[in-house]
């Protein structure tokens, strides 16, 4: 699955599209998979609200200071592979009825952390559907 950011940092809701990878595959039970091999990216679960993902982002950026890193000499990015790594790379999703088995009011994001920029995510699914 190919992703367009447009900003520096943002939070991108993925639920419907994985949605549809699902339906794709005729999976109705089993597991996503949702991984971005990508070092300065993240994939999270949490409500698609807009004051809360304007707190996420503060989150991440008060956490992380913007201040002078040691890899910053490389590509002066360093800030964004740190809030890549406290957020993480991944998410494993059960997959019920042929659709991610979310809580009610539960989303999954792709985090850029470094944009804008042309990311790609590597979606799997593991069909666990019993056939007799």
């Amino acid at each position: 699955m190919d992703i367009q950011t447009n900003s520096h940092i943002q939070l991108i809701d993925i639920t419907t599209s994985l949605n549809q990878e699902i339906a794709g595959t005729g999976t109705e039970t089993g597991v996503c998979i949702v991984y971005t091999p990508h070092t300065t990216t993240a994939i999270i679960i949490n409500e698609n609200e807009t004051g809360l993902k304007e707190d996420i982002l503060k989150f991440i950026n008060t956490v992380v200071p913007k201040i002078r890193y040691a890899h910053d000499r490389v590509d002066n990015n360093a800030r964004s592979h740190l809030q890549a790594v406290l957020l993480g790379n991944n998410a494993c999703i059960p997959i019920d009825g042929g659709r991610l088995a979310l809580g009610t009011w539960q989303s999954v994001f792709f985090v850029e952390l470094d944009g804008p920029r042309r990311r790609r995510l590597v979606v799997r699914t593991i069909d666990t559907t019993r056939r007799t």
